[in-house]
């Protein structure tokens, strides 16, 4: 294990909170945030604006909900991560994505047609510009 990974395991779930969120996020530690075993903390992470494309691929692949749902809210997710997100099995992110501005016309179509109501309802909407906001301290972050 390397002395940086060891340094990561060592801090407590506040230290490494307060680093998913820090302006001044120093680059070695990014690859450990979006792989850390707390959803909570990768969840904070996968709101911030600065995001590699990287990351995003990782994020949009984890098991937690909430981390793929705040990635959905993406205006910079690419066609393929989209569809990804118009097919997730769960129902809170295709509602997320049913407002994302990316959407294709086909993909709101199917979206429409959704088993899920609250989607349906969503999408009929129609597009969201998501707004940001960067506390003192903290990156900009998706809101």
């Amino acid at each position: 294990m390397t002395e940086l990974k060891q340094q990561y395991k060592a801090m407590t779930f506040e230290e490494r909170m307060d680093l998913a969120l820090s302006a001044d996020l120093e680059a070695h530690w990014r690859p450990l945030l979006v792989r850390d075993q707390h959803a909570q903390v990768k969840a904070y992470f996968s709101r911030r604006m600065d995001l590699t494309p990287e990351e995003v691929v990782l994020l949009l692949a984890d098991p937690n909900q909430t981390v793929r749902l705040n990635c959905a809210k993406r205006a910079d997710l690419t066609p393929e991560q989209v569809e990804a997100c118009v097919n997730d099995r769960d129902p809170n992110l295709r509602y997320f994505v049913a407002r994302n501005p990316l959407l294709t016309e086909a993909q709101r179509e199917r979206l429409m047609k959704d088993e899920d109501e609250l989607v349906r309802i969503a999408v009929r909407k129609g597009p969201k510009t998501r707004g940001t906001r960067a506390r003192p301290g903290q990156a900009e972050m998706i809101r």
